[in-house]
């Protein structure tokens, strides 16, 4: 997928937003005609879902903790891409994220 720079400069810091929890709906819902923000969103908000899902499994020592790890580290690389500029795709989610349609 293209994305226009000046839709890039302008929403990087909304798409970032997309993979911190429940702040996932704001570009969702905000955003709508800006393709970069859409693509972080939803991605932010399959995360979101595995966050709601995975808080049964987190407490559980060694599972439930790496599980938090991963989910932790999907939220910082989704961040640090949606502000570098990139249309980074989650691994596994990302894939989930594009049939998404709104």
């Amino acid at each position: 997928m293209e994305v226009d720079k000046k839709d890039v400069e302008e929403n990087g810091v909304m798409a970032a937003l997309s993979y911190v929890w429940v702040l996932c709906f704001i570009p969702l819902f905000l955003k709508r005609k800006s393709k970069f923000a859409q693509f972080h969103a939803k991605q932010g908000l399959l995360l979101f879902g595995v966050e709601i899902l995975g808080s049964w499994f987190f407490p559980i020592p060694i599972i439930g903790w790496a599980l938090g790890l991963v989910v932790m580290l999907l939220a910082i690389l989704g961040v640090v891409n949606a502000l570098s500029g990139n249309l980074w795709e989650m691994p596994f989610l990302g894939r989930y994220a594009k049939k998404m349609k709104f």
